[in-house]
């Protein structure tokens, strides 16, 4: 499955990565540049910065940070600064040998993001549409440029009359503020470095929902926030008008299909993902002094404003207070206002393999169950990047803030129901079935014995009557449960996952059997003795090249929901 393809309907390439092109569907690529040229000049300065320090990738020197550390504020004010802490001092060797942008399992997972570019080869915002001589001191040549977009963008109230679009460059700036390090930061947006790289899909934006997403698995008491705080990571690409919101689309549907692979590798889950979770736990608990609960109750949740309260055309201003902004926040930044360009109105489609990445936050649900919520939070069909009429699934649609944050009634039958989203993640009980009462019958007869007397009947004689109450045998009540327990087991078959170091292949293996660390998520995932959904996984991997990032995969699924 080509999970980026439906670029190809709005762009395409000469071929030659030159960063010129056709445009094929003007309205939606104007609408890239709306967002983009918006975006940039309406951030706030705070925001600007923001955008530098998320924009950082930690090198080999180890002189500054990168993606899976400024997420932080996603956890709040008491535990962000902890996490921060024990990613910098390597108190968190299995968390960030998990997380981190170079080197990660999870966090550096995807290869290949720049041979998609180099696919689509689409001009980054900040370069000229014209082919006037760059001026002095403009780190790109004057072949560099967004020529093919030019007819596009004149005359448009976001570009000058020789259709440049207007994006202000952010500077260079040194962090002092140590939120991040314990040490000054040189922070370089890098223009220079970006001059002939294609700008779909961004690859700051796949790497920032790689970590973003594995960390909200980790920590599902955090997820919306966590969600949100990764999206504004990747909006803050906008901020510094090197990408458009289709790239960072392109992203996010590149990061929630790498990490679902993961998430359906039973291995990977018992031997690199628990074990994650069971560290950053302890080790949080540990600093905080308390249980897990109560350092998020005391805290102040994530908030952002990156605007200043203007709002979007088409939008919202974004901001966020709580976690119910935070998960319109994500939400919103799904489709960025775009119009719908394919047919709308489609039924729910998700991907193979996505109800995993619910594994920690509804355990108790069986696959078909999570399965059930995200096709429940869905965002509509037909808008940009949507491969919904293909029948394979759509990661474009999937918003895993509003499944993470949904209220699941479980209902008599095994199937479930999404009553609202945005509050704490919980799974209500069925209700249980009343028998309605049986009504008792009773037959009386009276037996006469025969005699000349009616009247007076004899001593021995004396008539009998018998009254016989005749109740039916009682029906069986139905066996009713309050709480569901299930267990997820995947088997994990022919596995080929290709990351940097080359593909890897995994064979057959089972998961809900691994020890119990003593948390609530693990344990309920390590669950024994409970009826199972079990989906088997046939040739499932991850590949980016050519055309795009591709996904690999086909299923088969039993369910037995009890």
């Amino acid at each position: 499955m080509t999970l980026l393809d439906g670029f190809a309907a709005l762009w395409t390439s000469d071929g030659t990565n030159d960063l010129h092109g056709t445009v094929l569907d003007a309205a939606t690529l104007a609408r890239n540049d709306q967002v983009v040229t918006w975006v940039n000049g309406n951030a706030t300065a705070a925001q600007q910065f923001s955008a530098l320090q998320t924009s950082a990738y930690e090198n080999k020197k180890d002189d500054t940070y990168d993606e899976s550390i400024t997420v932080a504020p996603g956890l709040g004010s008491v535990l962000a600064p902890i996490y921060v802490q024990g990613r910098q001092t390597d108190a968190l060797p299995l968390t960030d040998a998990l997380l981190a942008s170079t080197g990660g399992s999870s966090g550096d997972f995807l290869t290949g993001i720049g041979a998609a570019k180099d696919a689509y080869s689409y001009p980054r915002p900040f370069l000229a549409s014209d082919t006037a001589a760059p001026p002095a001191g403009e780190p790109c040549s004057e072949s560099d440029n967004g020529e093919s977009l030019q007819a596009n963008r004149v005359g448009k109230p976001y570009a000058d009359a020789t259709g440049n679009l207007l994006v202000t460059r952010v500077g260079t700036a040194v962090d002092t503020t140590h939120t991040y390090a314990d040490h000054d930061v040189v922070l370089d947006p890098g223009y220079a470095g970006l001059c002939t790289a294609g700008s779909f899909p961004s690859g700051h934006t796949a790497t920032a929902y790689q970590s973003g997403i594995t960390l909200a698995t980790l920590l599902p008491e955090l997820a919306p926030e966590i969600l949100s705080r990764a999206s504004e990571q990747a909006n803050n690409r906008l901020v510094l008008g090197v990408h458009y919101p289709l790239d960072l689309m392109g992203g996010r549907i590149s990061g929630e299909a790498g990490i679902a692979a993961q998430w359906s590798d039973a291995q990977y889950v018992s031997s690199v993902l628990l074990p994650a979770r069971a560290e950053l736990v302890a080790y949080l608990q540990a600093q905080c002094g308390d249980v897990l609960t109560a350092c998020i109750a005391r805290s102040t949740p994530y908030q952002a404003d990156p605007y200043g309260g203007s709002a979007m055309p088409g939008g919202t201003a974004q901001i966020v207070t709580d976690r119910a902004s935070a998960v319109a926040a994500y939400t919103e930044r799904l489709t960025y206002g775009f119009p719908s360009v394919t047919a709308s109105g489609a039924a729910p489609a998700v991907p193979a393999g996505a109800e995993n990445l619910l594994l920690t936050t509804f355990p108790t649900l069986t696959d078909a169950q999570r399965d059930a919520v995200l096709a429940q939070t869905q965002i509509p069909a037909g808008y940009a990047l949507d491969r919904t009429m293909t029948g394979e699934g759509s990661w474009q649609r999937l918003d895993l803030a509003a499944a993470m944050s949904a209220t699941v009634q479980l209902d008599a039958d095994g199937s479930v129901t999404v009553t609202g989203t945005g509050g704490t993640a919980q799974v209500l009980p069925a209700p249980t079935p009343t028998t309605p009462p049986v009504p008792t019958t009773q037959t009386d007869t009276t037996t006469t014995p025969a005699s000349t007397d009616t009247t007076t009947p004899t001593s021995t004689d004396t008539p009998g009557t018998s009254e016989t109450t005749t109740t039916p045998t009682p029906t069986p009540t139905p066996k009713t449960e309050t709480e569901t327990e299930t267990e997820s087991v995947v088997t994990v078959s022919v596995v080929t996952i290709w990351t940097s170091r080359g593909p890897v292949g995994y064979g057959s293996n089972g998961f809900g059997h691994a020890e119990d660390h003593g948390d609530p998520v693990t344990g309920q995932l390590a669950a024994t003795g409970v009826p199972a959904a079990r989906t088997t996984w046939l040739g499932f991997g991850v590949l980016i090249g050519g055309a795009g990032l591709v996904l690999l995969g086909r299923t088969r699924r039993r369910s037995r929901l009890h």
